[in-house]
Parts: C-alpha cells; sequence; structure tokens
C-alpha cells in the first residue's frame, strides 16, 4: 500500500476528482478528512468505512473551517501528512463580462482557498516531521483559452507559482508541494458544458489523445505525488490533459 500510515485531508472530496481521490487515497492504506460545502461527503466517507475516513464540513474561503479541518484531523487521526487542495468552481465569458462579485467569486474559492488550506496544514505537517500538498490547478494555470473566463484562467495560475512559493519556503521542513494540471475532465463540475455538443466537439479537438479525462486519471497522479515514491519531487507541474499545453 503506497499511502499506508498516512493521513489526508482532500478539500472538494464529495464528488468529482476529490472523491476519486479519496476512495484510491483510503485503497492504499491512507486515513482520510473528506473535506466539503456538500454533505454528499458524508456518504463518501461512509462508503469508506472502517474508521478510515471522517467528514468535514469546510468552505475553502472560511479562516476559521480550515483551522477546524486540520484539528480534525490531528484529534481523530494523531497527524496530517497529505493535503490535496482540490475544491474549486468554473466560470465562463470575457473579461468585458465579468464583474467584480463574479471575479472576486472564483478568486477566492479557487486561489484564496488554496492559501488557506495551505497555511492551516503546514504547522500539522511540521509536527508530522513532514508532508506532500498536492494543489489542483489546470491546464489553464499554464496556457489561455478564449473560450474561458479571466477569473478562472488566472485564479489556476496564481494556485500554480504559490505552489512553487510554497515548496522552496517549506523544504527545510521536509514539505514538498506540486501542483496538477487537468485537462477536460468528466466531472459534475463540467457536466453543464460537456452537455452543449459545440463545446464538448472545440474541447476535444484541442486534446490530442481525442477524449475528455476521467477523474481517476487525475487521482493516480496525485497519488503519485502524496506517496514516497515522489520524495525528491517538490515545486513541479504534473500536467494530465491528453497532450493539450503540448502542442
Amino acid at each position: 500500500m503506497r499511502l499506508e500510515g498516512k493521513v489526508a485531508l482532500i478539500s472538494g472530496g464529495a464528488r468529482g476528482m476529490g472523491a476519486e481521490e479519496a476512495l484510491l487515497f483510503a485503497r492504499e492504506g491512507a486515513k482520510v478528512v473528506i473535506a466539503d460545502v456538500l454533505d454528499e461527503g458524508r456518504d463518501i466517507a461512509a462508503q469508506i468505512g472502517g474508521g478510515q475516513a471522517v467528514f468535514a464540513r469546510l468552505d475553502v474561503t472560511n479562516d476559521g473551517d480550515w483551522q477546524r479541518a486540520v484539528s480534525l484531523a490531528e484529534e481523530v487521526y494523531k497527524r496530517l501528512d497529505i493535503l490535496v487542495n482540490n475544491a474549486g468552481v468554473s466560470a465562463v465569458g470575457g473579461i468585458e463580462d465579468t464583474t467584480e462579485e463574479e471575479w472576486d467569486r472564483v478568486m477566492s474559492v479557487n486561489a484564496k482557498g488554496v492559501f488557506l488550506g495551505t497555511k492551516y496544514a503546514i504547522p500539522a505537517m511540521q509536527r508530522a516531521g513532514g508532508g506532500s500538498i498536492i494543489n489542483i490547478s489546470s491546464q489553464l494555470g499554464i496556457v489561455a483559452m478564449s473560450e474561458s473566463s479571466p477569473q478562472y484562467i488566472a485564479s489556476k495560475g496564481a494556485v500554480r507559482l504559490l505552489t512553487k512559493s510554497t515548496a522552496i519556503q517549506y523544504a527545510a521542513d521536509g514539505i514538498r508541494c506540486n501542483s496538477v494540471h487537468p485537462g477536460p475532465i468528466v466531472t459534475p463540475m463540467t457536466n453543464f458544458r460537456r452537455s452543449d455538443p459545440a463545446v464538448r466537439e472545440l474541447m476535444t479537438s484541442r486534446i490530442p489523445l481525442g477524449r475528455y479525462g476521467e477523474a481517476i486519471d487525475v487521482a493516480y497522479g496525485v497519488l503519485y505525488l502524496a506517496s514516497d515514491e515522489a520524495s525528491f519531487v517538490t515545486g513541479s507541474e504534473l500536467v494530465i490533459d491528453g497532450g493539450w499545453v503540448a502542442q
């Protein structure tokens, strides 16, 4: 088991990529704190069962929620080794169409949420003697596209560089930090746009492998970065996008 003896906190763990990561981590021996604003996370914890998972209600934009989630991990499982900053929201529209409120909403969840999770996980990881932080960015944190929104792209770019800053600042503490950059993935968050045949055709036309990815494709990459197999990997970007940014 690749995560035997480790404790992980996964934000946005109720569904989509976060749920897939939680289930895979549990199969690989980890204890998992499934953190989400959605109560569906309780179902994922129950599915794992065996005292191996617990649910924490987490609004990633809320400082107090993060403190409570990290404290729960230490109270129940006595340590925190892995943080997956997975929670995120999407958006559409051009710069001129974007309101200040919409900009703030996306930046708050996608960028501030990662900052807060990192801030409160680090002391727990220091107490544990090290750890691994995996931040879920996007292929659009590396390149842009006109059909996405400025706030989504900006937020995912922020995650990419916050990752590098974290990696440099906390390497001496044995804390690694890496970002994952998925391309279009089949998840509940992408259902609405994928249901539009024109959008689906556009997106798949930009993927050399010719298909949307599956949540498990991303989860296996996150598993690698969480595990000791990646002990010499920090400040890096793992792109899981079917070849999108290679063009």
